[in-house]
């Protein structure tokens, strides 16, 4: 379809809730996007973290079309090996006890926020059903999530939001402690890498201390790993590096590599509080996206894993040189920027000009480029940066 007449149909017949970039995708393989004009570009935002084996991929492509052969969906009412793989290769991979699945990151925050309610109200030592989450997270797009997220502009319209939600301060456990004795919470929700929020690594002491307070009090401690999670960190999650072990994991993007899946990992004390009835996704555990999770998840081995620090510490050595970059956030390819002279947004469309596409986080660049990029593509996305920021 011709260039203009898309963008007009688009424009008459899709509800706008994103403001496009001037691009029409055609086609992609490794790290790079083709756009209909011929355009080149490195691709450093891998749809918001989604596409983490790049584009073409052997083996995720031959199982996604090997399952397409077989059968393309059922019911949840029936058993489906695939999703029963992907669930085992979470449950050895992530040191907790079951799974289970939604299609986005929103559903599977819903399900764990659903999960922490029906634990306070019937299971803790007595009734509680308070959620701590953090000023500037994400946590989704439901009404629920929403109302978790501590970013007042994803709220603002969607009045009245859901009761029994809390921020406390980014990295301060004292003020924490102090929410913990006003509101008796039944969990705290937390993303360890805030994404939304300008790419911040959460301080380790916080981190570790809101791990131990859930102990003490019998507070959940859920974890949002739906952007950070499945290797973006240069670890399979992100808690891996912090010391901790969650109640609760929330997963998606990455794992489907480009396909809707998401979920929840639940630990001892969550793995049995949902039952039949309490909550359910049609499209979960799809056996198409769980064939494909699960070349996903055998990809994440250490080897894997170590290229993909390697590729983090040789990217964030050559921005920490460039003259514009005032400072980095972040863990792994998972990259927040601190510029001088110009906002996220502005970098963007520079780089956009140049060659690369990124994407913006409050004030700051953010890069999420897929896991698999090559030695080459990293070199040429350098190049890039070091135009526009340099």
């Amino acid at each position: 379809m011709d260039r203009e007449l898309l963008k007009q149909k688009d424009a008459q017949y899709i509800v706008h809730t994103y403001n496009r970039y001037d691009i029409v995708i055609d086609h992609a393989e490794g790290a790079v996007i083709t756009d209909v004009d011929g355009r080149q570009f490195i691709d450093l935002c891998s749809g918001y973290a989604a596409n983490s084996l790049g584009y073409q991929n052997a083996a995720w492509l031959e199982a996604v079309k090997g399952q397409l052969d077989k059968v393309q969906h059922t019911s949840n009412l029936y058993y489906s090996e695939p999703g029963v793989l992907v669930a085992e290769k979470l449950v050895k991979k992530s040191g907790l006890c079951k799974v289970w699945f939604a299609n986005s990151g929103g559903e599977a925050n819903e399900a764990a926020i659903k999960t922490a309610r029906k634990y306070g109200n019937t299971l803790a030592d007595h009734k509680k059903n308070t959620i701590i989450s953090l000023k500037k997270s994400f946590h989704g797009r439901t009404l629920a999530t929403v109302t978790a997220t501590g970013l007042a502009e994803a709220q603002e319209v969607f009045a009245p939001l859901v009761p029994g939600f809390v921020h406390a301060e980014v990295d301060d456990l004292a003020q924490l402690e102090a929410l913990v004795n006003e509101y008796d919470p039944c969990a705290f929700l937390m993303e360890l890498v805030q994404g939304e929020g300008g790419v911040h690594a959460l301080d380790k002491d916080f981190v570790q201390g809101a791990a131990a307070l859930c102990k003490e009090k019998d507070i959940l401690f859920i974890d949002d790993e739906v952007q950070a999670g499945i290797g973006r960190t240069g670890t399979l999650f992100a808690y891996q590096q912090y010391g901790i072990m969650p109640d609760i994991v929330s997963f998606a993007k990455g794992i489907g590599a480009g396909l809707p899946i998401g979920g929840i990992i639940c630990g001892p004390k969550t793995c049995d509080v949902l039952v039949p009835g309490d909550h359910g996704s049609t499209f979960g555990m799809n056996p198409v996206a769980c064939a494909g999770a699960c070349v996903v998840l055998d990809t994440m081995d250490e080897d894997f894993l170590a290229s993909v620090r390697e590729k983090s510490d040789k990217l964030r050595s050559a921005l920490s040189e460039m003259s514009k970059v005032k400072g980095l956030d972040g863990l792994g390819l998972m990259v927040g920027i601190d510029l001088d002279g110009m906002t996220g947004a502005e970098a963007v469309n520079q780089l956009m000009a140049e060659g690369a596409l990124a994407i913006p986080a409050q004030s700051r660049l953010r890069l999420l480029p897929p896991l698999t990029i090559s030695d080459e593509e990293l070199e040429q996305a350098i190049a890039v940066l070091k135009k526009v920021l340099d």
